[in-house]
């Protein structure tokens, strides 16, 4: 292997007569005055001379083949291997070219490839094309994990990658991008084993209910996560204590209908007492609207004087007393359009429970899953993460101040379909109160220890501010030309590695990583979990229908054999028997079905059909 034509201080040209390259492996560049320099392999080429292609400029052109000659290629063997090769560091000068090339070793190249000890990293999976390097690698780096080709569990033969956990603090908040299909989610997955395996107290968005991780992939494959994560559903087993929400927090949820207006703000500001419960608010808000539609001091007074009903009497006082006192500072609409949005969230069912089983699991370090539709999780998550993240900087900004405040440790927030919590905003449309605080959580949390990880399918409809603040970012597989050109901007892909990503394989990755400063591609290792959605939907309904065939059929089997001109008698007969009610049709339907299934057989009689058993 040497390097051939022109070079500079970053790429180069190789070939080889009897070595194929491959895309992404590292190769050593034995430089005559620079010494050993390490290199990716970021294109890769085969030419023979006897069946020639134009090549619109590509790397084969007269001149190279003449270099390849003075170098000692034998272009009559046939087909000579060539590959573009790329420094992952500057050189002072030029590569020397005829530099002879070789497979560096593990100790050679390890400070490019692992840049933390197991114990501070999270290991995700493995380097793609590095088996050359890993047959002499560090034993505790062996067999650390399995990856999954074509199905099959495929035991660890290149170098791992392991996620420096213990930068974040430096370089905080990580991306997960890619379409459907590329192994997004799973990947999401792995990094969440990972952080359970480290007990960092973490908190999952799951909209799609997929965030389970009690069923083990492979009975000896990782370790038991049942007691490293706590479930919660919002409205069966978790909610808002409503008592303790602040009126900021009010305005927050009702926000997430849509935006609310100054005049609204104020509304809640002097409708909201602190400790009220959700009864005394609704009430005073019901006082005030009822106030509102009477229209004035006098008018509920002369309700007051006609009715001789006791406890009408005492509700339009206090009708009057609410109305006297807040009224001129609350505009009719404004107070129809709080209450509307105050109903809207009764109905989600979130003020029936409280989040102090989800708050208490964080603070055991355990793995905390909120599940519901985007709807109700973008209300919740809204006082959530607002209350937790008030919670840690307190506590962190008490240090500083040297006051005393309930210990909260850091944690990360993760979710799935980000771009609906924090959408791009388009004239001031698609906004999300959650949107906010998860802003505000990206360029300010760093320094409090609260870190973001936001997967999604569309990386174009992200907020931008918040893009640009993922300091890592995972790459699978992206069709979208939006959402490719989203991350050309934001990550330091070359041309070459976003020209792949429409075809990149399930489950492999380009891993972009600020703490070492390069993209890796990478290969996702096989999750411990499995999701509990992992049935194929048509294998289900293959299920499903023999099922209820061989229920229907074991009704049936009793009746045989039954003729067409019977169904009438047969059908009260089914249904004394059974309390099943069919009609005449639906009979027959279900009797041929049987038939093409080959479960019955029918036959052609002067007296109509006849179905009998299939022998």
């Amino acid at each position: 292997m040497k390097i051939i034509g022109m070079t500079d201080q970053q790429e180069a040209y190789i070939g080889s007569n009897s070595r194929k390259f491959r895309i992404n492996e590292f190769l050593i560049i034995e430089d005559m005055d620079q010494g050993d320099i390490l290199g990716e392999v970021v294109e890769v080429h085969t030419y023979n001379r006897y069946i020639p292609m134009a090549n619109d400029g590509e790397i084969i052109d007269n001149n190279l083949i003449k270099n390849l000659s003075m170098l000692g290629f034998n272009l009559e063997d046939g087909t000579i291997y060539l590959g573009k090769i790329r420094l992952l560091e500057e050189a002072n000068y030029p590569i020397e070219t005829g530099s002879n090339c070789r497979i560096p070793k593990f100790k050679e190249v390890k400070k490019y490839f692992i840049s933390t000890d197991l114990n501070k990293g999270l290991n995700i999976g493995v380097i793609r094309n590095t088996d050359d390097i890993y047959e002499n690698i560090d034993e505790e780096f062996v067999d650390l994990s399995l990856t999954l080709e074509n199905k099959q569990l495929i035991k660890q033969k290149e170098v791992p990658y392991i996620l420096n956990l213990y930068d974040m603090h430096e370089y905080p908040h990580v991306g997960i991008f890619g379409g459907s299909g590329s192994g997004k989610s799973f990947g999401l997955r792995v990094v969440l084993e990972e952080l359970m395996n480290k007990n960092i107290p973490t908190l999952v968005l799951d909209p799609h209910y997929e965030m389970d991780f009690s069923e083990k992939l492979k009975s000896d494959y990782g370790r038991d996560y049942t007691n490293l994560f706590s479930k919660f559903t919002i409205g069966e087993n978790i909610g808002i204590d409503f008592k303790k929400i602040s009126s900021r927090d009010l305005k927050n949820l009702l926000q997430t209908s849509s935006r609310l207006s100054e005049a609204m703000e104020n509304v809640v500001d002097n409708l909201h007492k602190p400790q009220d419960s959700l009864l005394t608010f609704e009430q005073r808000l019901e006082r005030l609207k009822k106030g509102q539609e009477l229209g004035s001091s006098l008018n509920i007074k002369k309700e007051i004087e006609a009715t001789d009903n006791i406890e009408e009497k005492k509700y339009l006082n206090k009708v009057l007393e609410t109305y006297e006192k807040l009224n001129d500072k609350s505009p009719p609409s404004s107070v129809a359009g709080v209450s509307w949005r105050f109903d809207r969230l009764k109905k989600l069912g979130i003020f029936e429970h409280n989040s102090i089983n989800a708050e208490e699991a964080l603070k055991s370090n355990k793995l905390v899953v909120i599940q519901g539709s985007i709807k109700i999780i973008q209300v919740f998550s809204t006082f959530l993460i607002n209350s937790v993240y008030e919670k840690r900087r307190n506590y962190k900004d008490a240090i500083i101040n040297n006051s005393e405040e309930d210990y909260f440790p850091p944690f990360f927030i993760i979710t799935d379909e980000a771009h609906n919590f924090a959408p791009q905003s388009k004239d001031g449309t698609s906004e999300s109160p959650s949107k906010y605080i998860l802003r505000e959580i990206a360029q300010e949390g760093r320094k409090y220890g609260v870190f973001l990880i936001l997967a999604t399918q569309r990386p174009s409809l992200l907020d931008s501010t918040i893009t640009a603040q993922l300091n890592t970012k995972f790459i699978f597989r992206t069709t979208r030309a939006n959402d490719i050109q989203t991350i050309k901007e934001e990550t330091d892909l070359s041309i070459e590695q976003t020209k792949r990503l429409p075809y990149l394989k399930t489950g492999d990755v380009f891993l972009s990583e600020s703490a070492i400063g390069r993209t890796m591609y990478v290969r996702i290792r096989a999750a411990h979990t499995t999701t509990p959605h992992k049935e194929n939907p048509f294998i289900e309904l293959e299920n499903r229908l023999k099922t209820d065939n061989n229920d229907i059929m074991e009704i049936i089997e009793n009746y045989l054999p039954i003729s067409s001109n019977d169904f009438f008698d047969l059908i009260k007969e089914i249904q004394e028997d059974t309390g099943m009610v069919y009609t005449i049709d639906q009979l027959r339907n279900i009797l041929d079905n049987l038939v093409l299934r080959e479960q019955l057989v029918v036959k052609k009689t002067f007296l109509g059909d006849k179905y009998e058993k299939f022998k």
